[in-house]
């Protein structure tokens, strides 16, 4: 969907699909001169990073493997509950190998930082992250993070990935959400 199509809904256009895939390219390179003739594996955090695994892997020159959990700490809400939920875990076994988590947006950090501690007690060779997103203002905890795409304002944003009660995911682009649209 064109980020176009919903600009009634955004009050502002943070990035266009342009400048995210451009990062996202950049961020391939990166990731490819830090991994080159390891065994890498990514670990996607479903949903949202959806977006951001495919347009990476598909930049990326190393060969890796892709897989998924899925953790939520929102539900329906513009704000993170707290609680955390382990939706989908692992149905591989990442002992000694290289890994690399990859976050659609990290906000507070608590959940990040969850999920980094759980897989660092499966004994990976190594564990870094990647965030196509980033909201400093926002971070409640201090998570290592070796790959950042954008560090964003503390707003509630849509696209590429991110939703609101589900929609909004298959944008394009990213947009900071109207407080109109969800009653803020």
């Amino acid at each position: 969907m064109e980020i176009a199509d919903v600009r009634g809904d955004l009050s502002q256009v943070l990035f266009t699909p342009d400048e995210i895939t451009g990062r996202l390219r950049e961020l391939a390179g990166d990731v490819d001169r830090d991994y080159a003739g390891k065994d890498l594996v990514i670990v996607g955090v479903l949903n949202g990073a959806v977006m951001t695994v495919a347009d990476l892997a598909r930049d990326l020159k190393t060969h890796c493997e892709m897989h998924w959990m899925a953790i939520s700490s929102y539900g329906d809400g513009v704000t993170s509950s707290g609680v955390l939920r382990i939706l989908k875990d692992l149905t591989v076994d990442i002992e000694g190998r290289d890994v690399l988590v990859v976050e659609d947006i990290i906000d507070t950090g608590l959940t990040l930082s969850y999920l980094v501690q759980n897989l660092r007690g499966r004994q990976p060779a190594s564990l870094e992250v990647l965030t196509a997103f980033r909201k400093p203002a926002a971070a409640k905890c201090d998570v290592d993070v070796k790959y950042v795409g954008f560090d964003i304002p503390n707003d509630f944003v849509v696209g590429y990935g991110l939703d609101y009660a589900g929609k909004y995911r298959n944008l394009n682009g990213l947009g900071v959400l109207d407080p109109a649209v969800y009653g803020g």
